[in-house]
């Protein structure tokens, strides 16, 4: 049995996506953190943080990432997990944490509808300072760290893989 992936990084960094495809190549079971909060609120991430306010959100998503009790998991979580301490103490726990990196110029060119995705963007805060902040701790918290620089899902899936097999 393998421990967990955990994959931390911006958001359209290609948590999800790389996750299901990393889960199915290794024969892992496959979590999206996000899916999670939404079905605990019962509505849309965006609509928590328009309805419920950011901290209410970022406290919720802490409160589900202490929650985790998986094996054997690719788990995908949101870009902003990384503001809870105790979520990523437990995500720590549970598995190796590696850091989906993009650049800011991958970013631009991927991320679109900001508030439709339920991204938590401060008032006032621009996205090269959402960026500069969250690449900071996704540094502190990460085991493993795969840079996507001109890379296609296929190609980070696929040093994942032979990162993992050599853990």
């Amino acid at each position: 049995m393998r421990e967990n992936i955990i994959l931390i990084g911006m958001p359209a960094s290609g948590k999800s996506t790389a996750g299901v495809i990393l889960a199915k190549l290794l024969g892992m079971d496959f979590v999206d953190t996000d899916l999670i909060i939404q079905k605990k609120a019962g509505k849309k991430l965006s609509e928590i943080i328009e309805e419920d306010g950011l901290d209410a959100f970022l406290n919720l998503e802490n409160a589900v990432c202490c929650e985790l009790n998986l094996e054997n998991t690719v788990i995908a979580t949101g870009g902003s997990v990384v503001y809870g301490q105790g979520a990523m103490k437990r995500l720590r726990e549970l598995g190796k944490v590696v850091y989906l990196e993009i650049d800011y110029d991958t970013l631009e060119k991927r991320l679109h509808h900001m508030k439709q995705r339920g991204v938590v963007l401060r008032e006032g805060q621009s996205k090269r300072e959402l960026f500069d902040e969250r690449v900071a701790l996704y540094e502190k918290y990460s085991d493993i760290k795969i840079n996507e620089t001109d890379k296609g899902v296929e190609e980070t899936v696929q040093e994942l893989v032979e990162v993992i097999n050599a853990l």
